[in-house]
């Protein structure tokens, strides 16, 4: 595959990804979780291996 053709599909896959993003739903910043919860006393869940079982 020459440059062009794989510039072609990388460009062809971001405005793809781009137009799937607009299209969905819009976020809900009240609804969203905090980006840095430092000290804010919330538990931490979700998939971090090091997590030591209470």
């Amino acid at each position: 595959m020459t440059r062009t053709v794989t510039a072609s599909i990388a460009i062809a896959f971001l405005v793809a990804l781009v137009g799937f993003d607009q299209a969905s739903a819009d976020l809900n910043p009240y609804k969203a979780p905090p980006a840095f919860a430092l000290r804010s006393g919330q538990s931490s869940s979700g998939g971090f291996c090091g997590a030591l079982p209470e």
